[in-house]
């Protein structure tokens, strides 16, 4: 059985849109790094439709490091239901029984996926994700899109790795706590 693995830049009050935006300044080696260990467990890719496009835009034009390589390669599967075609190469789009289809690649391999807040917090409602990983930025925006619910049910968290990252950003592993 594999695993899904849940992983985005986040700020300390849980915004995670447009990290480009906002995390430059606490990026570092260090955040490559531990970006590049986190993936490299990875088999394939889950991308909500706008993480997709934004992805899709961009890393099919990149290659000779570690990240662009991996993204390009593996598959990439894409929760959709207004999507009718996926471009960038090896992806599938998941427009139906998403929690069954997540549920049935997740017992087949390892499933990382990066950002897509809207998709994350349907996961989360079906309990499909065993592993968080966020790289928090100190810093507090007070608006933008955010990486985890924050009305409904409750999630009890258990922190497993935690490192402070050169460049100022805190590194948090965490798995659903027992029941």
């Amino acid at each position: 059985m594999g695993k899904l693995t849940v992983t985005a830049f986040t700020t300390l009050d849980n915004v995670a849109e447009e990290p480009q935006l906002w995390s430059g300044p606490f990026f570092s080696d260090a955040t490559v790094a531990f970006n590049e260990q986190v993936l490299a467990a990875a088999d394939s890719m889950l991308l909500g439709r706008v993480t997709y496009d934004g992805f899709a835009a961009s890393w099919p034009s990149r290659s000779g490091d570690f990240t662009a390589d991996k993204f390009n390669a593996m598959p990439k599967y894409v929760v959709s239901t207004s999507m009718d075609h996926a471009d960038w190469n090896n992806s599938t789009i998941i427009a139906d029984d998403i929690a069954g289809r997540v549920r049935a690649l997740r017992e087949r391999e390892n499933v990382i996926v990066w950002g897509s807040p809207t998709l994350v917090k349907t996961l989360m409602e079906e309990n499909l994700v065993d592993e968080y990983v966020l790289l928090v930025s100190p810093i507090v925006l007070g608006q933008g899109k955010k990486m985890l619910p924050e009305a409904g049910t409750r999630h009890t968290l258990h922190i497993v790795e935690l490192e402070l990252l050169e460049g100022g950003m805190l590194a948090l592993r965490m798995t659903p706590a027992p029941a």
